[in-house]
């Protein structure tokens, strides 16, 4: 079975045989499935007025009901400082989250969702896990956690998070 990493292989093997191209099978793979699950999930959030990136921004905030500081969400969601602070006014502005300086610093914030805030993120996460679930369909139960213990395996040395 063909699918566009192959031909992509198959092009450079052709242009440079010289090179080790094994590593395309899968890392080429992993960032066209993560590409293409981008696109899927920004096209599914085009009706709530929501980005991806802001949806990754409400998902790590409900994951904390205490909140998180930017900088934790800068982690959490693999993102500059500066797209963060873009992306906080937005949902701020939206009435979607708050934040709150902190006592002890006022330098600092405090992030946290609204209750309609919480409401969006409830009522979409779920159907972006159907989307992932769908994905997956083609694989068994028991291939799709052997395929996340690997991936969890390479993934694990280089993750500073």
């Amino acid at each position: 079975m063909s699918d566009a990493v192959a031909r992509f292989r198959d092009a450079w093997a052709h242009q440079r045989p010289d090179l080790d191209l094994s590593s395309m099978e899968t890392i080429g793979r992993v960032r066209r499935l993560a590409s293409l699950m981008n696109t899927i999930t920004d096209d599914h959030l085009a009706d709530s007025d929501l980005t991806r990136p802001e949806f990754e921004v409400l998902s790590a905030l409900r994951r904390s009901p205490q909140g998180l500081r930017p900088r934790q969400l800068t982690r959490a969601t693999l993102s500059s400082g500066a797209a963060t602070t873009k992306r906080l006014i937005r949902l701020e502005t939206a009435g979607l989250i708050t934040r709150t300086p902190l006592q002890r610093d006022r330098r600092e914030v405090q992030v946290q969702l609204t209750p309609q805030g919480r409401d969006l993120i409830d009522r979409l996460y779920p159907t972006q896990l159907d989307r992932e679930a769908a994905v997956l369909a083609p694989l068994t139960p028991d291939e799709r956690t052997q395929l996340a213990d690997l991936l969890r395996r390479v993934l694990t040395p280089i993750d500073p998070a």
